[in-house]
């Protein structure tokens, strides 16, 4: 298949301009997504274990905070540092997407971020969500599924979303102390449902609970951190799926997400989502059925799943049948007016608000607060309404000329922002604009603009 910079720009990264360097063929994007992760290392956001000690500390001394002002003031200082940590990661993780050439890396770690979605709390936890990504989904980013499937279900990030840490086996040693409540289903039942199989896939209610039983003693505290403790394991067996499962400590726990992410089911769910999410609302099935047939034959390995996508004609078919959400257009349209993460890094807190998170809420898409375990919708007519599509022009009309100065010229905008895409009605609209600032909204608020 022939180079095409804006088919790729669109549908597989942050919008143009693409770098000399950046891959415009499926065979150049594998090859940089096997190669190193230029952005992590040039924009680096911590992990969950540098944030432990001052999680540690908020936890140890939340009930004697109030009877003594020196542990108060302690506990404040740890909170100040997880919000900084959270702020610092928000800014990276926006410079990311500005900078890089590997696009399509990108736009694959905020897939499966949505897709193993876990929501921030309050400031304080906000670099948890950061955390997660960066723990669980980046470092298995090209290899098995099995592998990302089984960061993803010892983080921390993902057992305190979803109840994990207050679930015990009935008959544990610690089943009689009610302190520690009794079985939560949550991480079960979101594992089958949401992260592999899918609704419909071929579990029952029985197997959900026993997958809940067989994942008791997996938790976490923030004394020891992330854990297998036996203390709260179910003993004996248990069988999903129709396999019996038993051994020590967490190895049958190994063993039932090693079957579930080979599972035809999960293939199937998986590859449709990818389609959905790079493709179309209603994918071209065959195309669904290539990725499911090399996670079948591959065993889940992800760089296999992507080939199979990235070489479907589906893939290239001109017509751009989805929408940008909201993130999605606001971080294309930063890239397109050539806002650099130097700039971003050094935003104040009022200006990450005002020209990022705000908007964000006001087009329904608050940032790290999806409304449930199964992420952000994906129906082009959730995103284009009439009050999402008033707030993405407001954003076109109103936030370019506070972030670069002086305006671009809104016909070369076109041309850098919409490549091959920028009609003769959009160039005609563009030109004869009464300022330079609504001809940039023009460009940035049109159709061409905001479909991929």
């Amino acid at each position: 298949m022939p180079p095409n910079p804006s088919l790729v720009a669109f549908r597989f990264g942050y919008g143009l301009p693409l770098t000399a360097d950046a891959p415009a063929t499926a065979d150049a994007m594998l090859a940089a997504l096997a190669g190193p992760d230029a952005m992590a290392e040039r924009w680096p956001i911590d992990g969950f274990g540098a944030a432990q000690e001052q999680i540690h500390i908020i936890a140890a001394d939340k009930r004697t905070a109030k009877l003594s002002p020196e542990v108060a003031a302690k506990v404040t200082a740890a909170r100040v540092v997880l919000e900084q940590m959270g702020k610092t990661a928000l800014r990276a993780t926006i410079a990311r997407c500005l900078e890089a050439d590997d696009v399509f890396r990108e736009r694959l770690v905020a897939f499966w971020a949505d897709h193993f979605t876990i929501s921030s709390g309050g400031k304080a936890d906000a670099i948890t969500a950061f955390a997660f990504v960066e723990d669980a989904i980046r470092p298995h980013l090209t290899g098995s599924f099995h592998e990302m499937l089984t960061a993803v279900v010892r983080h921390p990030g993902m057992q305190l979303y979803l109840d994990q840490t207050r679930s015990i086996g009935p008959n544990s040693r610690k089943a009689k102390d009610r302190d520690f409540g009794g079985l939560n289903e949550n991480l079960a039942r979101e594992l089958l449902e949401l992260h592999t199989m899918g609704v419909g896939g071929a579990y029952k209610q029985t197997d959900v609970r026993q997958l809940a039983e067989l994942l008791t003693g997996l938790t976490y505290d923030a004394r020891r951190g992330s854990s297998f403790d036996g203390r709260l394991s179910e003993p004996g067996s248990e069988t999903v799926l129709g396999k019996t499962y038993d051994g020590k400590a967490d190895a049958p726990i190994l063993a039932a997400l090693q079957d579930i992410s080979r599972h035809a089911d999960t293939a199937r769910h998986i590859a449709r989502k990818l389609a959905v999410h790079f493709l179309s609302d209603t994918p071209d099935q065959t195309a669904v059925d290539a990725m499911a047939v090399a996670w079948g034959k591959s065993g889940g390995d992800l760089m296999a799943v992507y080939t199979a996508l990235l070489q479907h004609p589906a893939a290239w078919d001109l017509t751009a049948h989805k929408a940008r959400q909201p993130w999605d257009f606001i971080m294309s349209a930063l890239r397109a007016l050539g806002v650099r993460g130097e700039q971003v890094a050094a935003w104040t807190d009022v200006e990450v608000n005002q020209l990022v998170l705000n908007h964000l809420n006001s087009m329904g898409q608050r940032w790290k607060s999806p409304p449930g375990p199964d992420g952000w919708p994906e129906a082009i007519e959730v995103w284009i309404t009439p009050q999402g599509m008033a707030e993405r022009i407001d954003w076109a009309m109103t936030r370019p000329a506070r972030l670069v100065r002086p305006l671009p010229d809104p016909v070369e905008l076109a041309k850098t922002a919409l490549g091959d895409r920028a009609s003769g009605a959009v160039l005609w609209a563009a030109e004869r604009a009464e300022s330079r600032a609504e001809g940039v909204g023009v460009v940035l608020a049109s159709p061409a603009f905001n479909r991929r």
